[in-house]
């Protein structure tokens, strides 16, 4: 299901109005209706939708994020693209952690195989990184966020703030100029928070999605970031605030 547009344009669909209509969807994404219910009907198994007659309604809450493997399907190919310029700017040697989520999987398959000592803030991360001979694997411990398996509660906030790293790659729920970078999970948050204070240089990764969104908890302000790395797609108008705010905007 990774990459699938008509799956990406539903979902944002769903966010944006809380319900989607089967013909419409035909429409407006220039296909059958009987493709259209064939797609409900496989994010329908996933728990993020409730097919109704005619369509769809969405089974999660305001603020609420979608889960895992969904998340995984939208922008997929920007955060690939992201996760290339990210390999770009680490250099052989460095010590880096990576954040948690879809984006941070990217990431880490953009940086196995290199000479770096890696901080995964997730299992499935963790996963990609130890199959590399070249990339010493650092593990912080903690509790796993259940369908996340994110690391999060005192006992990672302890081993991060014991540690010094060169580069942070942050990851974020949502972003904009006035509230910055949020994240939808307040322990999440937490651990965001302690590995910048760990961290020389931090790296924000947001494809274009993510400006049009803003989850419950505050990690940062646009001005803590040192590096955005987005898509083409981002809006011109927020990217030249971070600009101005002394932000380095790489566009991937």
């Amino acid at each position: 299901m990774r990459g699938n547009p008509r799956h990406e344009r539903i979902l944002e669909r769903l966010r944006r109005d809380g319900r989607v209509d089967v013909g419409e969807l035909a429409g407006e994404l220039d296909t059958s209706e009987v493709t259209i219910r064939r797609d409900l009907d496989s994010l329908a198994e996933q728990g993020t939708l409730r097919r109704v007659r005619g369509g769809a309604v969405s089974l999660l809450m305001r603020g609420e994020e979608l889960p895992f493997a969904l998340r995984e399907v939208e922008s997929a190919a920007a955060k690939d693209r992201i996760a290339a310029v990210v390999g770009g700017l680490v250099r052989d040697g460095e010590a880096v952690v990576v954040d948690s989520g879809t984006s941070g999987l990217a990431v880490a398959r953009a940086l196995a195989g290199r000479r770096l000592t890696v901080m995964p803030l997730a299992l499935p991360s963790a996963t990609v990184l130890a199959a590399s001979s070249s990339v010493n694997l650092l593990l912080p411990g903690g509790t796993t966020r259940f369908g996340e398996g994110s690391m999060v509660g005192p006992i990672t906030e302890a081993a991060l703030a014991a540690l010094r790293f060169d580069t942070f790659v942050l990851t974020c729920c949502g972003l904009s100029p006035d509230d910055g970078v949020t994240a939808h999970d307040l322990q999440d948050a937490a651990v965001k928070r302690a590995a910048k204070r760990s961290s020389r240089r931090t790296v924000l990764v947001a494809e274009s999605a993510k400006f049009s969104r803003t989850a419950l908890a505050t990690v940062c302000g646009m001005e803590d970031v040192d590096v955005l790395v987005t898509d083409a797609e981002a809006p011109s108008e927020a990217l030249e605030r971070f600009r101005q705010a002394g932000v380095e905007v790489r566009v991937a």
